[in-house]
């Protein structure tokens, strides 16, 4: 089993995007969410994406968005099942990164929560694309309009080379308008961002009120 037939079966079960990174490229994530803290036998971390419509960014609601979201989320998770049972039926061993939640990180006063693996800089590693000053991962194809997914495999894959990139230089257009100034170009403040991006409404309802740092970005579609 080779790197190249597991991204033709991530493909075939629907990634729109498949990479390979070596754990070693994990060197500078925080202890405790490096792929080897998640499982002491990974060798690899395969990375996929599925692609998000981009007719939601022109709702003036914010539930079409919210909605497709939700979809996406599963969408990539159910990918990541059947990849990790195939790989299993091949010897391979196998952990999952979910696409969004669950996380146990939270530091309540800053309200800020880190997944146990940060699939923005997994993209990266595997050659996905870069990070944007929007702090979202960017593809050359499908811009910023991607939902990821991970699976840590203990098996030694030939891994993607790093895709060198960066927003135009002079391009502030996602930290000057971001409603609550929750971005300074490198990183974005939970504590301001989540009232908007994770609004709870009043029937109890998770809510993206926000997605102005998407949508705004002249590379939200690709780089063309």
């Amino acid at each position: 089993m080779d790197s190249n037939q597991i991204k033709k079966k991530a493909r075939k079960l629907g990634a729109n995007l498949v990479g390979i990174a070596s754990v070693d490229r994990f060197s500078d994530a925080p202890e405790g969410f490096k792929p080897r803290g998640i499982y002491a036998d990974a060798e690899s971390v395969i990375v996929y994406a599925k692609r998000v419509p981009v007719t939601i960014l022109s709702a003036q609601s914010a539930i079409p968005c919210t909605f497709v979201n939700n979809l996406m989320t599963t969408a990539v998770d159910n990918l990541s099942i059947q990849l990790s049972l195939w790989l299993e039926d091949n010897g391979i061993g196998t952990v999952m990164i979910p696409s969004d939640d669950p996380y146990e990180h939270w530091e309540p006063e800053r309200s800020y929560g880190r997944a146990i693996l940060s699939l923005r800089h997994a993209g990266l590693l595997a050659g996905l694309g870069f990070l944007g000053r929007n702090t979202l991962l960017i593809n050359e194809k499908y811009g910023n309009m991607i939902q990821l997914g991970a699976l840590l495999v203990n098996r030694e894959l030939e891994p993607d080379p790093v895709i060198e990139g960066e927003c135009p230089e002079d391009c502030r257009l996602c930290i000057e308008n971001c409603p609550p100034h929750a971005l300074d170009g490198k990183t974005v403040k939970q504590r301001l961002c989540r009232p908007l991006s994770n609004h709870i409404n009043e029937k109890g309802y998770t809510i993206k009120k926000c997605n102005i740092c998407r949508s705004i970005c002249p590379l939200a579609l690709g780089i063309r």
